[in-house]
């Protein structure tokens, strides 16, 4: 089975040094927010160009910590896309606020800013535009519009670590931006993990008070907080990872140039769009067909792994209900959960597996 992410190689490439890394720690004596978090905090705010950078025990903490840390809650308004993984919402409804949904541009799948000051009313306080598959996106227009309506802007950045728009780092774009360790994203651990990224010290010392218990001082508290926390072994194996995201992140921008020279032979299916302004990490190669299912058991048939991304949109989920959206509401973002799935990229499938997931795409579509 060719694996739509071969997480199995990925980690076993470097698999000594995450040994010796995590015996290290072991070592140590110290295992929860240690020198190694410290480290990984430094380079990764010294790589995106913020302040700071705090660690935290995943991406979804990382979104609601940060709401939390703005004071945004009950009665508050967010606006995010509808297209995307549910943490984007969630985290919203998680401080007691509202997320209110706009439509994606056809071509990017981000946020339409266009569509954003329709939707601005007095309970709005924030953006949480999300850089989706691993581009950016259009932060100039999301920014003014934000400086005219004094709203904050909170990149969901975890799907695109290593991603810059007009050659500025995604993480350094809005207020804060938030990103995800999970072992899928293209800067992953084995397990969970997350980390925000800020200019605001201010903010930052809010949430580091608020990923420990709501306190500055151990057993004197002044917040309600959270238990969001990086582990020293997580922090260790992302430092090792940080070392080769540059590298990884352009093997599989090679392997996305290898799709879009077979692939576009064909009018069949239709294949991601990248913004001039914007370089892609590719966190996901998602294509587009009307005739979706039929791709998916071709590929299913040949051994070759795929994904649906996102099969249903944030609107329409039960949980959302009781808010008033229907079908219909942002046709962009429906039509993409129709048609949309993503094909195996990382920086470690062959060029002979690439070639072959290609021939079966080509041969169904000549066939």
């Amino acid at each position: 089975m060719i694996q739509l992410i071969d997480l199995k190689k990925q980690f076993f490439s470097v698999k000594t040094e995450i040994l010796q890394e995590i015996e290290n720690v072991l070592e140590s004596g110290q295992y929860v927010l240690g020198p190694k978090v410290d480290e990984l905090e430094k380079k990764i705010s010294n790589k995106l160009g913020t302040l700071d950078a705090i660690a935290v025990g995943n991406g979804t903490d990382a979104l609601v910590l940060t709401l939390d840390a703005y004071g945004i809650s009950a009665g508050d308004e967010v606006i995010t896309s509808p297209f995307t993984f549910f943490a984007s919402a969630e985290a919203i409804s998680r401080v007691g606020a509202t997320p209110v949904f706009v439509d994606v541009d056809p071509e990017s799948y981000n946020i339409d800013p266009l569509k954003i000051e329709e939707k601005i009313t007095s309970a709005t306080k924030a953006i949480i535009p999300v850089h989706l598959f691993g581009q950016s996106a259009d932060m100039d227009e999301i920014m003014k519009i934000a400086k005219k309506h004094n709203l904050i802007v909170i990149e969901d950045a975890c799907q695109a670590f290593g991603a810059t728009y007009k050659g500025a780092p995604v993480g350094s774009l809005g207020d804060a931006a938030c990103f995800s360790f999970f072992p899928t994203k293209n800067l992953g651990t084995l397990g969970d993990g997350g980390i925000i990224t800020t200019s605001d010290l201010g903010l930052a010392k809010q949430i580091r008070k608020l990923r420990t218990h709501g306190t500055t001082k151990k057993y004197f508290h002044d917040s309600i907080g959270y238990n969001s926390r990086l582990d020293e072994i997580h922090a260790a194996i992302l430092l090792v990872i940080l070392n080769k995201i540059d590298h990884w992140n352009s093997k599989r921008n090679d392997v996305a140039k290898r799709y879009y020279e077979k692939l576009s032979q064909t009018n069949t299916l239709k294949l991601p769009i990248v913004k001039t302004d914007c370089s892609h990490i590719y966190h996901l190669f998602c294509v587009g067909s009307d005739n979706r299912e039929k791709f998916l058991k071709l590929l299913q048939a040949n051994n070759i792994q795929s994904g649906i991304y996102y099969p249903l949109c944030l609107h329409l989920q039960d949980v959302y209900s009781h808010l008033p959206y229907k079908y219909g509401d942002f046709p962009i973002a429906e039509s993409l959960s129709k048609t949309l799935f993503a094909l195996p990229i990382s920086p470690f499938l062959s060029e002979e597996d690439q070639n072959y997931v290609i021939d079966v795409l080509l041969n169904e579509v000549k066939g």
